[in-house]
């Protein structure tokens, strides 16, 4: 009410500064001020889900995207990121790090409080820490055996420290989990938390609170949260958000058109022109923490041409990514040409972009000493080697139409390409893991990872049993990993960072072709609603203490001159 008085006074004060401006004016003048709009706080917001509901808990939900885009809006985290990938302090007030880089110390604030009263305290966090690292937990390999390395203790209520083995930058990363209340939970074996009714009651430390489920014949339709007031963070205006769940993206779509809900998250291409068309949506699209590219085996003794850096800008050059964005993901997508994220802060715009040009492409060939045999031969040849090889892709609609286009580019180079489609599993078990291919097609997540680390895909120590899948042995660009993922001034990363980009839009150990772009609609009723890179569906959320559908009325003061006599 202070804040709106004070905006009354200053208009009062400018008509009488308006009317003595006013004073001398020969003709009457009729001045309209008419107040800005002003968001106030309650109504609601009502989504549209496509999936089901599991437990609303944040060590389980690492499998179900929907109890994930919840658990967003009801627990808190240490850390959070901005769309750019640098941290902020969430329930962290603030932190430090040792000079040698293994010590983090956090502070938590002091109004930070769980929606039942109780205050967060540091060891909530530890109890958390301890769940993640309990092998009866289902927390996902990799991130139990990264915790089960890191010895975290609290030093009072409200501080507390991590050390880890060696210095890793990335480290924060995964601060990024929604922190559980001790008090609640403490006493329960892992295999008790699981089957908990707390999952389906949950009690976090986030701007919104559970308040009820919806039921419909016994199964679970809908779940609605209210503002938590004694969030210590921007509290929202929105009072109150509902979800529901649809089984599929056409019926979340006709509950979004019949007016059952007011937005949907997560709209696939078959039904992305409907949304386009109605007017009273809007529509927000913004790229995915995912990337589609052509892996080339390096060190395939039978195709020694994927060795040669010439001859994979000629196979980049002759792909017509663009035609594959446009008609197969119907503009969903953003050109890749590297393996970092634009908008990331680590992203360094090499101009190293690669045009189709299969002009350009089949000059490169030439130059290479590649030919087509005049007796025929379809495959370009050089020293008896054919420019044949198998592409394995993923066994879905859209990654086969894109397999049989990419063939389809190549062939008008002379490069011959049998495809071969298998599931994700197979793909990754029996060809990657095992480096058993020739080329591969495949689409990468970084979901949650908003640092970029480089390093496990592409670091000549992963070449052999780690992620480095096209076995791309270059020191120089090991050494860069090496050291960004360890120095803990970010301009110095930054810079490591931008000499691998440089390396890689050089060398192109493997072909980028696009990111994926997620999109959402929301019906116009809903104000202040904006969107960034995401490195998470979730993260569409990230200004919701923004959203609002109500605004305080409309002020409008006119005031007459009288013409001096």
């Amino acid at each position: 009410m202070k804040k709106l008085r004070w905006q009354v006074l200053v208009v009062f004060l400018s008509l009488i500064g308006i009317g003595v401006l006013l004073l001398g004016q020969d003709k009457p003048l009729l001045s309209g001020i008419e107040g800005q709009k002003q968001p106030v706080a309650g109504g609601s917001y009502t989504e549209a889900l496509i999936g089901a509901p599991a437990r609303l808990n944040p060590l389980l939900d690492f499998y179900n995207q929907v109890d994930y885009d919840v658990d967003s809006l009801i627990y808190s985290r240490l850390i959070n990121f901005d769309d750019r990938g640098l941290p902020h302090g969430d329930l962290a007030k603030d932190w430090g790090i040792s000079q040698d880089g293994k010590r983090y110390s956090f502070s938590i604030r002091k109004n930070a409080f769980w929606h039942d009263g109780k205050p967060v305290t540091s060891d909530d966090v530890v109890f958390t820490i301890d769940l993640l690292k309990n092998d009866e937990m289902p927390t996902p390999e990799d991130i139990r055996e990264f915790w089960k390395q890191v010895e975290v203790i609290a030093l009072d209520d409200k501080t507390l420290q991590f050390t880890l083995p060696e210095p890793f930058s990335p480290f924060l990363d995964y601060l990024n989990i929604g922190i559980l209340p001790k008090h609640l939970l403490e006493g329960l074996a892992p295999r008790e938390i699981i089957a908990s009714t707390f999952n389906l009651q949950p009690i976090g430390s986030g701007p919104f609170q559970f308040k009820t489920l919806e039921l419909d014949a016994e199964v679970i339709s809908g779940i609605e949260l209210e503002r938590f007031d004694g969030y210590y963070a921007a509290k929202p205006f929105l009072e109150q958000l509902n979800f529901r769940y649809y089984p599929n993206a056409q019926s979340a779509l006709d509950a979004l058109t019949n007016g059952e809900v007011q937005g949907v998250g997560g709209i696939p291409n078959e039904v992305l022109q409907k949304v386009l068309e109605d007017e009273n949506l809007q529509l927000f699209a913004s790229r995915l923490p995912r990337l589609a590219m052509i892996y080339l085996n390096l060190d395939n003794s039978k195709l020694p041409f994927f060795k040669e850096p010439e001859i994979r800008r000629a196979l980049m050059q002759g792909l017509n990514r663009n035609w594959i964005i446009n008609h197969l993901l119907k503009g969903q997508a953003v050109l890749a040409n590297g393996p970092i994220f634009p908008e990331n802060w680590a992203f360094y715009n090499t101009s190293g972009a690669v045009d189709y040009n299969p002009e350009r492409a089949l000059e490169l060939l030439k130059e290479a000493g590649y030919t087509i045999p005049a007796e025929g031969g379809q495959a370009r040849q050089k020293d008896g080697v054919s420019m044949k090889f198998e592409l394995v892709h993923p066994d879905t609609a859209l990654y086969t139409a894109i397999a049989e286009r990419i063939q389809k580019d190549w062939a008008r180079l002379g490069v011959v390409v049998s495809l071969k489609a298998v599931s994700n599993e197979e793909l990754l078990q029996n060809y990657l893991e095992k480096r058993n291919y020739q080329a591969a097609l495949v689409e990468l997540d970084f979901s949650r990872s908003p640092d970029p680390d480089p390093y496990p895909f592409w670091h000549q120590g992963q070449i052999v049993s780690g992620q480095n899948y096209a076995q791309w042995d270059d020191r120089q660009v090991s050494e860069y990993l090496e050291q960004a993922r360890v120095l803990d001034d970010l301009n110095e990363r930054i810079r490591r960072y931008r000499n691998f980009q440089v390396r890689f839009a050089g060398e192109l150990p493997a072909l980028p072709l696009f990111y994926p772009i997620y999109s959402f609609a929301v019906d116009r009723s809903i104000n202040g609603v904006s969107v960034g890179p995401l490195f998470d569906p979730s993260d569409r959320f990230a200004n919701i203490a923004s959203w609002f559908t109500r605004t305080a009325p409309q002020a409008q003061i006119f005031a007459t001159a009288t013409p001096n006599p």
